[in-house]
């Protein structure tokens, strides 16, 4: 494996944060321990301390052939801008037994000689109480912390918060931010703390608000913001900067954000908003902006992965309680009554499990995950007429994206799709109301009264409670922290804990869902005492799921290499 040497003197990791204009060099090296060039510590090439080595180079790329591809997009002394069309790669940083960083783009990684400024909170009398100011520039924080004592170290992320030396003059940064996609408790919060954070922490003045989305770039006005325009805003629901879906335009937004001179860029949004981001900051890379583009992530349902939730979601749970608990009522006022709550969750049941599970008075859950069927042995029919019997009413929460299938085939309906591209989905609410209605009317003679309630946007449109309140600042902050360091391609989220910096292509990879064969699941089935809807087959394949995805990154042993042999094999399957 090709390697690179460091002196003992240098930072394990990246040297832009680090450099102290040292004239060292460092010294690349192949596996016969052979000369292949040396360059100078101001180029940023990536290290470990006490002359240990470091896997060149990007996820998927560690072989010889790519080193020379590989040092355009890594080294800071590569002016060039990347050519047309070119993704960048991941960049993965390795260390002793099995240790990844996962790390994010810089805009040293593609231009030159940037100047760097000491961090003005260093003389901020509001962090004067702090013991340490400053992140460490070697801080990471795991992906996993469940390990066995063999395992490898795993994954990590970059910690996120302030750097020592910031890659922004606070009086040339012009910063906007735009809020896309659906609506979400705690919007409102997050533009009022990213303005508050670039204007007390940073001394930053310049702050644009992009109004309707994305098209809001090309087509609509901007908003001038500052914290006496934000002061009270955290107090209402949905977003001052209007919203939108669709209207991406790669090529317009970012020439509108060359022609207005800004050099931070704020996306809000769910997975297809990052997705756009993504596309703005390789945009961005290839034209050779000095701009830092950073994602905040945005989604109601908690369907982005690796983040422990997103901002909202606390709320949600909350607010659905009022229109659980209201069911109830109507289903315990009257002889079989059953309440009937549809909540948010099109490819996720998170709002639904967790909203059961704190409510205690339901009986029957149902989510996109877990496929349940009407009529035969063990089926809902059955196990709502038992319910009834033993209890005289009871109360169903289904989530938006549950039983589609079945809608679809019911209603021999053609999948449609919204502007941002995702499937429009059929009420599938109203469609069981009446399929239950149907079923105890005409075949059992069992009277029923059903109450339908639908809270969907009553509960979008709540302004956060107290803890997504404090989650918000924490995220926003920390994209301003990340952003004037001058990271760039990155969102910020919430890992075990811990505030971090995630590339992009992890946060866009798949979605966040439940998995029906976890303990949070046996739990609500314990709960409810509802039938788990899982036939033999289903189980065997969810289990199967679950322990792939759970083994150890190198089979039990502490090795990088066996790691890194690992990833290839995952590329290659």
């Amino acid at each position: 494996m090709d390697s690179i040497l460091a002196p003992p003197s240098t930072s394990s990791f990246s040297s832009p944060l680090n450099n102290k204009n040292q004239k060292k060099n460092y010294y690349f090296y192949n596996n016969n321990n052979k000369l292949r060039f040396s360059v100078p510590s101001s180029s940023g090439i990536f290290n470990l301390r006490n002359l240990s080595t470091t896997s060149f180079g990007y996820r998927y790329s560690f072989c010889c052939s790519k080193i020379e591809r590989s040092t355009r997009s890594v080294m800071a002394s590569s002016a060039s801008a990347a050519s047309p069309g070119q993704v960048s790669k991941p960049k993965i940083l390795t260390g002793p037994c099995g240790y990844v960083l996962e790390d994010v783009p810089h805009l040293a990684d593609y231009i030159a000689d940037l100047p760097t400024y000491p961090n003005p909170l260093q003389d901020n009398p509001a962090y004067s109480v702090v013991k340490q100011y400053f992140v460490h520039v070697d801080d990471s924080v795991p992906q996993k912390i469940v390990v066995h004592k063999d395992s490898s170290r795993g994954i990590h992320f970059r910690r996120a918060g302030p750097r020592q030396k910031i890659f922004f003059d606070s009086d040339e940064v012009h910063a906007c931010i735009v809020t896309c996609g659906g609506l979400c408790p705690g919007l409102n919060t997050v533009i009022r703390e990213i303005v508050c954070g670039l204007y007390h922490m940073y001394g930053v003045k310049k702050v644009l608000g992009i109004d309707g989305g994305y098209r809001g770039f090309y087509a609509k006005n901007t908003v001038q913001l500052n914290p006496k325009v934000v002061n009270d805003i955290h107090k209402r629901g949905g977003t001052i900067l209007g919203t939108s879906r669709g209207g991406h335009d790669t090529s317009k937004i970012v020439d509108s954000i060359q022609d207005r001179g800004i050099n931070q860029v704020y996306i809000i949004g769910g997975d297809g908003t990052q997705r756009g981001a993504a596309f703005i900051f390789e945009e961005v890379r290839r034209r050779g902006l000095k701009v830092s583009v950073a994602g905040i992530p945005k989604t109601i349902d908690n369907d982005i992965p690796v983040i422990d939730k997103s901002f909202g979601f606390d709320t949600a749970v909350e607010e659905a309680q009022r229109a659980i608990n209201a069911a109830h009522v109507e289903a315990e006022s009257a002889e079989n009554g059953i309440g009937l709550v549809k909540l948010m969750g099109r490819y996720s049941g998170f709002i639904a499990m967790y909203a059961t599970l704190a409510s205690r008075d339901v009986d029957c859950c149902l989510i996109p995950e877990s496929p349940f069927y009407l009529e035969g042995p063990g089926g809902l029919y059955e196990f709502i007429e038992r319910r009834l019997k033993e209890n005289g009413h009871m109360v169903i929460v289904i989530a938006e994206g549950a039983g589609q299938e079945l809608v679809s085939q019911s209603m021999q309906s053609m999948p449609q799709k919204d502007a941002s591209g995702n499937k429009l989905l059929q009420d599938v609410g109203l469609w069981i109301s009446q399929r239950i209605k149907e079923y105890f009317s005409k075949q059992r003679k069992m009277p029923i009264i059903l109450k339908y309630i639908d809270p969907t946007y009553m509960i979008r449109a709540v302004p956060s409670n107290a803890s997504d309140n404090v989650y918000c600042t924490l995220l926003a902050q920390s994209a301003v922290h990340g952003a004037m360091a001058g990271y760039t391609g990155f969102t910020s989220g919430l890992v075990n804990g811990r505030q971090t910096y995630i590339p992009f292509n992890r946060i866009t990879e798949k979605q966040n869902k439940v998995v029906i064969t976890d303990r949070m699941w046996a739990r609500l089935l314990s709960s409810t005492h509802q039938p788990s809807f899982l036939r033999d087959k289903d189980v065997t394949e969810e289990k199967g799921d679950e322990e792939s995805s759970n083994q150890l990154l190198d089979n039990g042993n502490c090795s990088q290499e066996s790691f890194v042999n690992n990833k290839k094999t995952e590329v290659g399957a």
